[in-house]
C-alpha cells in the first residue's frame, strides 16, 4: 500500500514539511507560543505547533521588539497575504506581506498570494475572508460545486485531491511527532494516507435545515463583499459558516446520492410554494412548522438497490400538512422506501425529535458492511461514508494482529451502534462493547441479533465517569478498541487503561491532536503523576473518509512493552 491510496496515487516522500504550521506562532514570544499550545492546537483543533521552542531571555526580547514593528490588522481592512498552510479545520495559514502576522482565511490554499478581509482579532492572529486570488496556487483546481466558496462543509474542494490527501497526511504526522513527542522517526511508526475512491456521492447522511434568513453567496452580491449579508425569507440548505440562524440555500449537495437530490429539490420547491401551510421555523421568534430534512440512504442486502429515508423535523405532530409532500415525494423518487416525522417541541433547533411516526414505509433502512447487514433508523448512529467504513474496519482488524483462534477477548470502548465491534466477532472468542447513548447500545444489541453474532455484549455507560468497579464487568481483554468523540479520552480511563495493561490498543480517532495528547499519556505516562507509560506506538494509518473537508481519522495501533 505504500506510495498509493484508493483511487489516485501519492508521490513517495520522506513527509517533507510542506504544510508546517510551526512558522504560524513566528510573531509570539516562546512562552506565548507554549501557553497557546493546548488551547489552539486542542481546543480550535486549528494549529500545529513545535512544542520545543527555545526560550532563552534573549529570544524572547528580540520576539517581543518584533512585535511592536507592525500594528493589529483592523477588522474589515483588506490586506495581502501569502498562505503558508493548512490548518486542521480546512482553514489556510497565512501571513501578512508586510508584517508577517499570521491570519487564518478560509479557502486559502498553501502557496497562494491573496486579498483577504480582516473579520475577526484573536490574541494571537486574527481570521478573515478571501476577497480575490493574486497568484494561485499549483493544485488549485475549479471546485466542481457552485456552493463550494459559500458552504462551510467541503473547504477543500478547490484543492486537488492528491494534495488535500498529502495536507492531511503531514498534518497527522505534525501533530503526533510533536503533541505526541514522538520525533521525526516517522518511518517507524508513521504509514500512507488512505484514500476514498468515491470522492462524492459518498455520504448517507445529509442533514438540511428549513429558516427564514436566507444567507446570500458572495456571487450573488454584485461584487460587493458584505460581512453578514442575508435576506428575511424561506430558506432550505445548510448553516452558514459559524452561523446557526442563517441558511445557504442549495437544491443539490454533491457528497450525497443524486437520488437524495431529487428529495432535495423537490422538498425546497414544494416548501417554498407552500409556505403559508409549511413555515419554516423561526429561530428568533421560535415560531413556525418545518426544522430540519435529513435524509439518509442505505441498500438493500439481497438485490443492492438503494434504499433512502426521508425524516421531517418538526416542531409538533399535524401529519396532514406534510401528507401532500410524502405523495409527491414517494412518486417522483422510487427509491424512497420510508418517510418518518421527528418531532422536536422544544426551542433548540436539535434534529433530534421527541417522538416518532411513520408516515409512509417502513421506520428503518438497511447497510451491508464487511458481510453484515445493519438497520438504520432515523437517529440511528452509523458511519456516514459506509464504503469507507468498511476500508477503516478492516485496517483495524489488521492492526489488532488477531491470532485467529478464537480465543482474544476485545474490549470496545465508545462502540456506538457495534459495528467495529461486531465485524470482528468472527475471528475472537467474544467482543464487549460499551457506549453511553441508550439507543446505540440497543441498535447495536439489535443488529447483533439480525447477524446471528452471539458472542457480542453491549452494555450503556459513561467512560468519562467510570467506577473502581468497571473492570469487574468484563474479563480481562487481550485487545481494546477506542474510537472516541473529538475531545479524545478521559484521564480516569486512560489510568484505567494503564493498570489494565492489555496486549495491544488500537485507538481510532477523528481528531489528530486529542489523539497526539492520549498517544503520549499512553506511551510516556500522565505528566505531573507517578503514573507512567506502558505501551510502544507500532503505526499510525490515516484514513480519509470525507473527501473535500478537513476531517481526518486514524487508526493507531499501541503494543504494551
Amino acid at each position: 500500500m505504500a506510495g498509493s491510496f484508493h483511487g489516485a496515487m501519492l508521490p513517495q516522500r520522506s513527509l517533507p514539511r510542506l504544510f508546517s504550521h510551526a512558522s504560524l506562532y513566528s510573531t509570539l514570544s516562546p512562552s506565548q507560543a507554549l501557553s497557546s499550545l493546548a488551547e489552539e492546537a486542542l481546543l480550535l483543533d486549528g494549529i500545529v505547533l513545535d512544542k520545543h521552542k527555545e526560550s532563552t531571555q534573549q529570544q524572547q526580547s528580540q520576539q517581543q521588539s518584533e512585535e511592536k514593528r507592525f500594528t493589529f490588522p483592523k477588522r474589515g481592512h483588506q490586506l495581502e497575504m501569502l498562505c503558508e498552510s493548512l490548518a486542521f479545520k480546512g482553514k489556510g495559514v497565512c501571513k501578512i506581506v508586510d508584517t508577517g502576522f499570521v491570519v487564518l482565511c478560509d479557502h486559502a490554499l498553501p502557496g497562494e498570494r491573496l486579498i483577504a478581509q480582516i473579520t475577526r482579532k484573536k490574541g494571537s492572529y486574527a481570521e478573515a475572508m478571501k476577497v480575490k486570488t493574486l497568484s494561485p496556487h499549483d493544485d488549485a483546481v475549479v471546485a466542481p460545486c457552485e456552493h463550494a466558496n459559500d458552504c462551510g462543509g467541503c473547504k477543500m474542494q478547490n484543492l486537488s485531491y492528491a494534495a488535500q490527501l498529502a495536507a492531511k497526511e503531514n498534518q497527522v504526522f505534525e501533530v503526533i511527532s510533536r503533541l505526541g513527542r514522538f520525533g521525526d522517526s516517522h518511518e517507524t511508526y508513521m504509514k500512507r494516507i488512505v484514500g476514498c475512491q468515491s470522492v462524492f456521492g459518498y455520504r448517507n447522511k445529509m442533514e438540511f435545515s428549513f429558516g427564514t434568513k436566507k444567507w446570500i453567496p458572495k456571487s450573488d452580491m454584485d461584487g460587493v463583499l458584505q460581512m453578514d449579508p442575508c435576506r428575511d425569507e424561506f430558506a432550505l440548505g445548510l448553516h452558514a459558516p459559524g452561523r446557526f440562524d442563517k441558511i445557504l440555500s442549495i437544491n443539490k449537495c454533491l457528497l450525497q446520492e443524486d437520488a437524495a437530490n431529487k428529495v432535495l429539490a423537490i422538498a425546497q420547491s414544494f416548501c417554498e410554494a407552500h409556505t403559508d401551510e409549511l413555515p419554516p421555523y423561526d429561530t428568533f421568534n421560535k415560531s413556525g412548522f418545518l426544522k430540519h430534512l435529513m435524509i439518509r440512504s442505505g441498500r438493500e442486502p439481497r438485490t443492492g438497490a438503494l434504499q433512502l429515508m426521508v425524516n421531517f423535523v418538526t416542531s409538533h405532530y399535524e401529519p396532514c400538512l406534510l401528507h401532500p409532500l410524502v405523495e409527491k415525494l414517494v412518486a417522483s423518487v422510487p427509491e424512497v422506501v420510508s418517510v418518518v416525522n421527528n418531532i422536536n417541541s422544544r426551542v433548540g433547533n436539535t434534529s433530534l425529535g421527541e417522538e416518532e411516526h411513520v408516515l409512509y414505509g417502513s421506520s428503518t433502512i438497511t447497510e451491508c458492511l464487511n458481510g453484515l447487514v445493519f438497520e438504520i433508523s432515523a437517529n440511528s448512529f452509523f458511519q456516514t461514508n459506509p464504503r469507507q467504513a468498511e476500508v477503516l474496519y478492516e485496517l483495524v482488524e489488521a492492526a489488532a494482529s488477531l491470532e485467529g483462534k478464537s480465543e482474544e477477548i476485545i474490549l470496545d470502548l465508545f462502540c456506538g451502534t457495534g459495528t467495529i465491534g461486531l465485524t470482528l466477532a468472527r475471528r475472537v472468542k467474544h467482543v464487549y462493547g460499551f457506549e453511553v447513548v441508550p439507543e446505540a447500545v440497543a441498535d447495536a444489541q439489535r443488529n447483533a441479533s439480525r447477524n446471528d453474532i452471539t458472542n457480542a455484549t453491549f452494555i450503556q455507560g459513561d467512560l468519562n465517569k467510570i467506577h473502581k468497579s468497571f473492570g469487574d464487568q468484563f474479563p480481562k481483554p487481550d485487545i481494546v478498541i477506542v474510537d472516541p468523540n473529538r475531545p479524545g479520552l478521559h484521564l480516569d480511563l486512560i489510568k484505567f487503561l494503564l493498570k489494565l495493561r492489555s496486549k495491544r490498543i488500537i485507538y481510532v480517532s477523528c481528531n489528530p491532536a486529542t489523539c497526539a495528547r492520549d498517544l503520549d499519556y499512553l506511551a510516556h505516562g500522565l505528566p505531573g503523576t507517578n503514573v507512567a507509560g506502558a505501551y510502544k506506538l507500532l503505526s499510525v494509518q490515516p484514513v480519509d473518509m470525507f473527501p473535500h473537508t478537513p476531517h481526518i481519522e486514524c487508526v493507531c495501533s499501541l503494543e504494551l512493552t
